[in-house]
């Protein structure tokens, strides 16, 4: 089943919605309304096993969780962060 991102256009919510078939019923999940534009998302790069040289919810260098350090522009930026 794809996952796809869908924008509603009466509340301008974003959507990510799993789609399980072409006749299903796809409805914002904020306001309830079934006014969506679908989206065009980005495919993950990433599959199988995680390399030790991807940074994780536990890394406290420039990519994990001390951004402020080193001058960082946020979470997952890795400004800097030698691997």
């Amino acid at each position: 089943m794809p996952l796809f991102d869908y924008l509603c256009m009466d509340c301008g919510e974003m959507n990510e919605i799993l789609v399980s078939g072409p006749d299903e019923q796809i409805l914002c999940k904020k306001c309830g309304s079934n006014s969506l534009k679908k989206m065009l998302s980005a495919p993950s790069s990433l599959s199988g096993a995680q390399n030790s040289s991807i940074p994780g919810a536990g890394d406290t260098a420039c990519c994990g969780s001390s951004p402020g350090h080193a001058g960082c522009s946020g979470p997952g930026s890795c400004c800097g962060k030698a691997n």
